[in-house]
């Protein structure tokens, strides 16, 4: 017997991009809750709403960055801050994302470049710039977040859940490419989740209707606590053979 499951992540520190609200800023909060110090991605530096204060009350350290995920260099200096304040980065949660819906026909050239821009150019740049760090240190976690989008199709949504399909894949081949540095890759995958960016969408009571009665097993919506928990359970040491795997968070979607 070789000890029982660990599930906290005392002394690490993790990167979240797209920190400010809804599921990077329950992420990082669950983060720092168990243990964490944490570098915060932001768009706006010098808007994260609160959140830095929350983490400091937990007992740990936040750092506000400037990180547009449209911008190459502020994700590369905002690694390089995050290294030079904390000496090194354990774990990377690839959580900023943009989601602009126009049925497939009406999708404009700027709307395409930019989702892809933000959900996979940035989420390449910060594992590769994050990646190189890990590979010096022989160790770390990246935890990426896609959606049950790159698993079933959304109307409306064609370059969003083209974005999420590739996202899943990019997960296991930087998992195989990168897990001889001892560096572990995976994917998690919400269905919808009450943040500010779904909250217009779930205001039209028949849309709202509709999502939960395709959540097939458990009728509702989720709450950004639940992916938070998924992810925490992915840096955590009790997954530490698991690498390369997409975690599905959906109430029973995807399987109907």
């Amino acid at each position: 017997m070789t000890g029982f499951p660990e599930y906290r992540v005392d002394g690490k520190v993790a990167l979240v991009t797209g920190a400010a609200r809804g599921l990077g800023r329950a992420i990082s909060l669950a983060l720092a809750d168990a243990g964490a110090d944490v570098a915060l991605g932001l768009r706006d530096a010098g808007r994260d709403d609160g959140l830095a204060e929350e983490i400091g009350e937990l007992g740990r350290t936040a750092l506000p960055l400037q990180m547009d995920m449209t911008a190459p260099g502020q994700i590369a200096e905002s690694v390089r801050q995050a290294v030079d304040r904390f000496g090194r980065i354990d774990l990377l949660v690839n959580n900023a994302g943009i989601a602009p819906g126009n049925p497939a026909e009406d999708v404009t050239e700027d709307d395409f470049d930019r989702t892809l821009q933000v959900n996979l150019k940035g989420t390449f740049l910060a594992s590769q710039a994050v990646g190189r760090v890990m590979i010096g240190q022989g160790h770390g976690r990246i935890v990426n977040v896609g959606s049950q989008a790159g698993e079933v199709a959304l109307p409306g949504e064609s370059i969003y859940c083209m974005t999420k399909a590739a996202i899943a894949h990019l997960t296991r081949c930087l998992a195989v490419e990168w897990g001889p540095h001892g560096i572990t890759v995976n994917n998690v995958a919400p269905t919808f989740i009450r943040t500010p960016g779904t909250r217009p969408a779930l205001s039209d009571p028949a849309f709202e209707a509709d999502v939960i009665e395709r959540i097939a097993a458990l009728h509702r919506i989720g709450e950004p606590m639940d992916v938070a928990g998924a992810v925490l359970f992915l840096a955590s040491p009790a997954a530490s053979l698991i690498t390369g795997h997409t975690l599905v968070i959906d109430g029973g979607w995807t399987i109907r």
